[in-house]
């Protein structure tokens, strides 16, 4: 989708370096598995070691890397440092076995494109057989693909559109392994916990499946069981992740220009490895709950209660709700007779948890919101959160009072507070390129579409629009709010399904952010069902 606007500037140069880096991590893990040896031999590594004996030789700074020869020397001592910590944390068997399945997923990738020639050598070609690759390489790769498709503010245009195709085509766990975990985590027989355990997966995702079952008390349950292996997959091949932005800063130090792209490398590997533990997972279902206590909103919308005794690391149990999809027209007025206050109460509850929620749902595609046989709205999974620092929920106040006024020139400011620049940012032009894309937006997704479908392929193109027209102007914004606007964009599609004659930014009954002071209770009933 072409940009209104100046000419692009290099943007993106991070979320370029990081796919680069889990290219790159593929072919480590494939040779990596010498830094599990007793003695590590600096000449035997990359070639970005072997400049530390050419500097050294010829004792003078290199220009390329701008470091002296001890400097580069005592980088590479600390890199060899890490690879070996790395590596060795792994497991040689994982090691192993990770470096098997990449070195066949390389040679079946590579065997795809000599059968199937591309006619043109360009990005997208490339993001389509990275793509690929990573489907073939499972678990880790294909989170990491999705963070990519989730992360517009962070990766490149093309990248992010190939990465919204990224499947997970995981096999099933058979039950006898399902049960087993279950029991090792519970500590005890299966049959003390619950009634009935459906030995037929609901779903089945890269790290998790989900059964069925009631427990002994007679709650209706999902059960949540992490896939066996799955723990010592992820850390070796997120280890090699970082190790390749490691390596990649230490051959080209100017990566480091805006942040740290082993850091990056290094939160996203924390963070993924986070999700392994479920606890966490049952915080955020506890947190939110008690949110919609909090805010009296339990009349109108629901979180699934978490069964404490019933979950551990690796396992957990929920409530089941159930219900239809929030795109699901004709089901929903099964259950209400009002689909625009559904609608309107799945808005507010949502905002105001972005302002006065310890976190937001970053995630609410039509399969996560549900209208349940009471009208309620059942929000769920909660795997993907975002959280806003004080410095950005004070930017998103502002930008949306001044979105509400039409202000171009109020949403350049907020923005600018927001995000990371590089240079000094020309508030007037960044200004004047909004105006554009809020022209052509509003062309666009006026109210006169008769589209009931939910397009998260146009949802995207919206953000990764935003996001470039922030880029063309040296302004580099947080992933969060990326996210964040997605979310919103879901709702206005929604809108056009459910209420295509709602006027969100001047309804009373929406609550809205930016107003100076939190809403304190959203005012809807929950509509009872026919």
């Amino acid at each position: 989708m072409a940009i209104p606007g100046r000419a692009p500037q290099k943007r993106h140069r991070h979320g370029q370096w990081l796919i680069v880096c889990v290219a790159s991590s593929v072919f480590a893990t494939c040779f990596c598995q010498w830094g599990r040896s007793a003695r590590l031999r600096p000449s035997s590594s990359t070639r970005g070691l072997r400049v530390v004996s050419t500097a050294t030789a010829a004792n003078e700074g290199c220009a390329l890397l701008g470091r002296t020869p001890e400097v580069l020397a005592k980088d590479a001592s600390r890199l060899l440092e890490e690879v070996a910590d790395v590596t060795m944390s792994t497991g040689f068997e994982t090691g192993l076995s990770r470096a098997l399945q990449a070195a066949r997923a390389v040679a079946g990738t590579a065997a795809e494109v000599a059968r199937e020639p591309p006619s043109q050598l360009d990005e997208a070609f490339a993001a389509r057989i990275l793509r690929q690759l990573f489907e073939r390489l499972g678990a880790t790769y294909v989170k990491l693909g999705q963070f990519v498709a989730s992360s517009p503010t962070l990766f490149p245009a093309v990248y992010v559109k190939e990465f919204q195709q990224c499947l997970d085509s995981s096999t099933t766990v058979p039950f006898t392994e399902v049960k087993k975990i279950i029991e090792q985590e519970l500590g005890q027989p299966v049959d003390k916990v619950f009634s009935y355990l459906d030995p037929v997966p609901l779903a089945a995702a890269s790290i998790a499946q989900v059964h069925a079952a009631r427990l002994l008390s007679g709650e209706e349950v999902v059960v949540k069981v992490q896939k066996p292996g799955i723990e010592e997959v992820l850390k070796t091949d997120l280890g090699f992740v970082y190790l390749a932005a490691r390596v990649l800063e230490f051959i080209n130090p100017e990566l480091n220009s805006r942040g740290s792209l082993a850091d990056i490398a290094s939160d996203l590997r924390v963070s993924m490895l986070g999700e392994l533990d479920f606890r966490e997972e049952q915080r955020n279902l506890d947190v939110f709950r008690s949110f919609l206590e909090e805010y009296n909103l339990t009349a109108v919308a629901v979180a699934p209660k978490p069964y404490a005794e019933a979950s551990s690391r690796r396992v957990l149990t929920m409530e089941r709700l159930t219900g239809v999809a929030l795109v699901d027209l004709e089901g929903i007025k099964r259950y209400t007779t009002d689909p625009e206050q559904t609608l309107v109460n799945a808005l507010n509850v949502w905002s105001l948890s972005v302002q006065s929620c310890e976190f937001f749902h970053a995630d609410v595609h039509a399969g996560n919101l549900l209208v349940l046989e009471d009208g309620r709205v059942g929000f769920i999974d909660f795997g993907i959160v975002g959280r806003l620092s004080p410095t950005m929920a004070t930017g998103i106040d502002n930008l949306n009072v001044a979105l509400a006024a039409g202000d171009a020139k109020g949403m350049a400011n907020a923005l600018i507070s927001m995000g990371a620049t590089v240079g000094e940012v020309d508030e007037a032009a960044f200004a004047a390129d909004i105006q554009k894309l809020i022209d052509r937006l509003g062309t666009s997704m006026d109210g006169n579409s008769t589209e009931v479908a939910v397009d998260e392929s146009q949802i995207q193109d919206i953000v990764l629009d935003i996001a470039q027209v922030a880029g063309n102007n040296g302004l580099k914004l947080p992933r969060e709010f990326g996210l964040l606007i997605k979310q919103s964009l879901y709702f206005d599609r929604y809108t056009k399904l459910l209420a295509p004659d709602l006027q969100m930014m001047s309804d009373d009954r929406i609550s809205k952010l930016g107003k100076g002071e939190p809403v304190q209770e959203v005012e809807a009933e929950a509509v009872p069902s026919e």
